[in-house]
């Protein structure tokens, strides 16, 4: 099993030792991404198509692992962020999809429009087909959870986001962030998934993030 402490991969850049460091190709391809201290920041919470692209060969069992600490944005009742798994390809523009793909996604909507997604804090699978084109295919009803989207809560403590996923069975689990024995479990619709690259991505927040639970 493959365990990406995400940002282990690209916090080189924060170090004084940056010359020594071999950092995958990444690409900042839209929003406002810095880093401060150990953290990375997406600092422009208009942004509804925020992205960073990251190289990373997938194969297989994959946990892919961050924490998540709240910056602002919410005011308006609505914000999320997820990761893309297993692209095949990137687009280093804003983009709705990021090729061939998985999007695993937290939101936080207090009037969602589209059908299917829960009032409040919810989590979604969308199967992207290309930069322009995904499709919802699973829907999860987090609000027992709400607690832990506080404004005071936020602003001190990170939350944490870890999913498992077989490339090779499809099968996926989102962890619980308080009790990491608890998971969701679902299967995707494709087995044998392979991909080269990774896409954090951010929508109407400002977020930092930092390897690690």
């Amino acid at each position: 099993m493959k365990r990406l402490g995400l940002f282990l991969l690209i916090l080189g850049l924060a170090l004084p030792i940056f010359a020594q460091v071999q950092l995958p190709e990444h690409h900042f391809a839209s929003g406002s991404w810095r880093f401060i201290g150990d953290r990375l920041y997406q600092t422009d919470a208009r942004a509804r198509l925020a992205k960073v692209n990251i190289r990373i060969p997938q194969s297989g069992p994959m946990i892919y692992e961050f924490n998540v600490r709240y910056e602002g944005g919410v005011e308006d009742g609505h914000g999320g962020f997820g990761i893309h798994v297993f692209a095949d390809s990137v687009y280093h523009r804003a983009s709705w999809g990021s090729g061939t793909s998985y999007l695993f996604w937290l939101n936080y909507d207090e009037d969602p429009i589209k059908p299917g997604i829960p009032t409040g804090f919810s989590a979604q699978v969308y199967r992207s087909f290309s930069n322009s084109n995904m499709e919802l295919i699973e829907s999860i009803n987090l609000n027992e959870f709400d607690y832990l989207l506080t404004h005071e809560n936020w602003a001190i403590n990170t939350v944490p986001f870890q999913i498992w996923v077989n490339g090779d069975t499809g099968e996926f689990r989102l962890y619980d962030p308080i009790e990491p024995e608890y998971y969701y479990q679902f299967f995707l619709p494709t087995r044998n998934l392979r991909g080269n690259w990774i896409s954090i991505r951010t929508n109407g927040l400002s977020l930092s993030f930092a390897e690690g639970l």
